[in-house]
């Protein structure tokens, strides 16, 4: 089973996989709203608005791995909609490292950073750049969502799959 081909549901419950998404640039993020780092949600708006009529999308993933994301769907919402103005698609709460962790993420965290580590995630807004070729480029918390390198390889991504 491909990456993209793995099942999980939506904030709003409904089954899914990436497969919705194939042939796009797609920005898996996972993001908890509680954290230091949730004004990257912004940027990722910014992003999902700039890009996602060219065959890009964002993809939140809610985690309360580290203790900081909201307690129920409603919240964290709430919350994303109304805070960030959030319109790009969300995923239900996932557990991202351990022996529970979803599927999704047991082979996102094979993808190598920019240090050559893979392995866990170490904290939120992570973030896993997945190409249209299937490739998957993995960024850590502290690289800004518009960072050169992740935009670099938007455009240049969005233009060969145009």
């Amino acid at each position: 089973m491909s990456l993209l081909d793995i099942p999980f549901r939506t904030i709003d419950g409904a089954e899914t996989s990436l497969a919705e998404h194939r042939g796009k640039v797609i920005l898996l993020v996972n993001v908890a709203s509680r954290c230091g780092y949730s004004p990257q949600y912004e940027t990722l708006e910014e992003l999902q608005e700039t890009y996602g009529g060219r065959g890009f999308t964002v993809v939140g993933v809610p985690s309360n791995q580290f203790l900081q994301e909201l307690g129920t769907t409603e919240a964290i919402k709430e919350y994303c909609s109304t805070t960030w103005g959030v319109t790009f698609p969300m995923t239900e709460k996932m557990r991202l490292n351990g022996r529970s962790a979803h599927p999704l993420f047991v082979e996102l965290k094979k993808a190598e950073d920019a240090e050559g580590k893979a392995g866990k995630v170490r904290w939120n807004f992570e973030k896993f750049l997945i190409l249209p070729d299937g490739s998957v480029r993995r960024f850590r918390s502290k690289v800004e969502p518009d960072d050169p390198a992740i935009v670099a390889l938007i455009e240049d991504s969005v233009e060969a799959a145009a």
